[in-house]
């Protein structure tokens, strides 16, 4: 394998960046592994790291909400090619992953040869995801794509929202005016097509479980 790859490890349970790590190096001899805690730590890399062949990603991280991380480096980054790499296998969660534009999914736990398999189908720019974790369920992918019309942004509201957060705490944590926060809620409900805030947190819910 070319060993002039470049991979971003971006996940907050020291223990399975460290196994993982490990994992990449087995799979591809002599790649430049870089790592991340965090999103912010992540977003710091990227800004300076010159096109990563490819990030693997942990949707559970400290300032990632659910999908909000994908969601947002895909926006920021529509040429970086996105492996989330997660213990939550439930089909939704795989289904999303693929509608926000992930490249592959590989499930935590998976087996040493199927993490190599998978890793060097991906850098030979096949995607990859789990035989059988796919859904192909229409209600579930008709709510998927009406989050998948929200901005990064607006699914941070949305997180916060299901957070229990109040309109002018969602503001001062955005750094924002209310009548801004207003205003995304207005978008947010007009594109999940629901009337209030508890419909709208029934529905991101729904998503999660």
């Amino acid at each position: 394998m070319n060993s002039s790859y470049t991979i971003i490890i971006a996940d907050d349970h020291p223990l399975f960046r460290n196994a993982l790590f490990q994992s990449v190096h087995m799979a591809v001899s002599g790649a430049n592994l870089l790592e991340a805690d965090s999103l912010t730590a992540l977003l710091s890399l990227l800004d300076k790291q010159a096109d990563p062949d490819l990030l693997l990603l942990d949707l559970k991280m400290p300032g990632a909400n659910g999908m909000s991380g994908l969601i947002q480096l895909r926006s920021e980054y529509p040429e970086l090619p996105i492996v989330v790499v997660s213990a939550n296998e439930e089909p939704t969660i795989v289904s999303q992953v693929k509608t926000h534009g992930a490249f592959g999914f590989i499930p935590k736990s998976s087996d040493m040869r199927t993490l190599i398999n998978a890793l060097n189908q991906v850098l030979n720019g096949d995607p990859y995801f789990p035989e059988g974790l796919i859904t192909n369920h229409a209600a579930c992918d008709d709510l998927t794509e009406k989050l998948a019309a929200l901005t990064p942004q607006q699914y941070k509201v949305l997180g916060m929202l299901s957070d229990g957060l109040l309109n002018k705490q969602i503001a001062y944590e955005l750094n924002v005016s209310e009548a801004t926060i207003k205003a995304h809620m207005t978008a947010i409900f007009r594109k999940l097509g629901v009337k209030n805030r508890t419909q709208a947190v029934i529905l991101l819910k729904q998503v999660h479980e």
